[in-house]
């Protein structure tokens, strides 16, 4: 890996795993940010690259990272990329097919400058097929792969499970693995090489326990069976005060130990779907008895999968998360995953444009770094030097 200079602070820290990895992230939205945010957190070096169309970044994404804008339409602003790039280890984008290619950070362009870089594109439909070039958003790529139609009441229209899915679980993390995998085989082969992340093919292996038992018993349609919500045993119920529990008693006893709390009396054979609608009626009525943190003490230590449904502003105030990540909040979640005994502390946040100092880093001269920048700020006069120099608070 490229021994850059160290850009974390001067206090002493455990040493994070991805430390000397550099990553030149152009790519936009949300998955692609949020795989490089994950790999900033534990230790890489990200270079956000902006400028054009760009738009600001998420503010949530953008912890520990390093933000430049170049004019990747002028050819001054791609022999500009292709210099930093140079220097990387790593290279995520998240165009459209062919897009990188026109602006002179294709593939084949940027690996030919430097053979040990490995590319990441994310994207929905990935590089090749007949939708390819289609737009989509999480729920596009959900509805396609079968996800969307497996998820929600048996009556009602599927249910949209915010954009955690596909953006995120077979979005960010994926490409993430991918890059960690391919930095991992460069440390064999000396090369890098191409990693097409797709988020339907996230999601295709994602549904891996489900395709199987769709149809089945297990998960006949959506709404039913045993993991959908169908079971009495595994779904919510609304408690006295209109909030929820989860019931997860799937296993017979965990069941077992639900029943005895609930009613103490010889429960019933909870596989026989025959029982099913009897079963969810004693429950509706008898978890509406009581509030839901009521129930909540009542089911501690009593193996039987119960946790109460708590609300986005409620989580972290909750006496497990605050004893895991005491440090982190709803602006700043915890940097996963652990290694060892500690967590990682969140690095700084800082969208500072530091265009200046990160290209004169990598050679070029005052007048290129000009006439590689955003046409609305050529008259910038390089000042500062790079790597920054951090107080002991970042």
């Amino acid at each position: 890996m490229v021994n850059h200079a160290s850009t974390g602070s001067t206090n002493a820290a455990p040493r994070k795993p991805l430390e000397g990895v550099r990553i030149i992230d152009m790519s936009r939205l949300a998955p692609g940010p949020y795989c490089t945010m994950l790999l900033a957190d534990l230790g890489a070096e990200v270079i956000v690259v902006g400028g054009g169309r760009a738009g600001n970044p998420i503010a949530t994404f953008s912890r520990g990272k390093h933000f430049i804008k170049l004019d990747l339409k002028s050819e001054a602003g791609q022999r500009a990329l292709q210099r930093l790039c140079q220097t990387a280890d790593v290279f995520v984008e998240s165009f459209r097919p062919g897009v990188c290619d026109r602006l002179g950070a294709g593939y084949e362009a940027l690996s030919k400058e430097n053979p040990r870089l490995v590319y990441c594109s994310v994207t929905g439909y990935g590089q090749k097929g007949p939708l390819a070039q289609e737009a989509g958003h999480d729920i596009s790529y959900l509805a396609l792969t079968g996800v969307l139609g497996a998820i929600g009441p048996a009556d009602g229209p599927p249910s949209v499970p915010l954009n955690l899915l596909a953006d995120f679980a077979a979005g960010s993390f994926i490409a993430a693995l991918g890059i960690v995998a391919a930095l991992f085989d460069r440390t064999r082969t000396g090369k890098g090489q191409y990693v097409d992340a797709a988020m339907i093919d996230g999601c295709l292996s994602l549904m891996a326990m489900h395709w199987p038992v769709w149809q089945t018993p297990i998960l006949p349609e959506r709404g039913q069976g045993l993991l959908a919500g169908g079971a009495p045993y595994y779904r919510c119920y609304e408690c006295a005060d209109g909030k929820y529990v989860s019931v997860g008693a799937l296993e017979h006893q965990f069941f077992v130990n639900l029943w005895k709390v609930l009613f103490d009396t010889e429960p019933p054979d909870h596989m026989d779907m025959r029982l099913w609608p009897e079963i969810r009626e004693r429950f509706t009525a008898r978890f509406r008895e009581k509030t839901r943190d009521e129930w909540a003490e009542m089911f501690i230590g009593k193996d039987a999968c119960i946790m109460p449904v708590f609300s986005p502003e409620e989580v972290w105030n909750q006496p497990h998360i605050t004893a895991r990540h005491a440090t982190s909040n709803a602006l700043s979640v915890p940097v996963i995953p652990r290694f060892g005994a500690e967590p990682f502390t969140p690095p700084a946040t800082d969208t500072t444009d530091r265009s200046d100092e990160i290209l004169a880093a990598v050679g070029l001269t005052a007048e290129e770094i000009a006439l590689a920048s955003p046409e609305s700020e050529r008259n910038r006069i390089p000042s500062r030097t790079w790597p920054p120099k951090m107080t002991a608070t970042e």
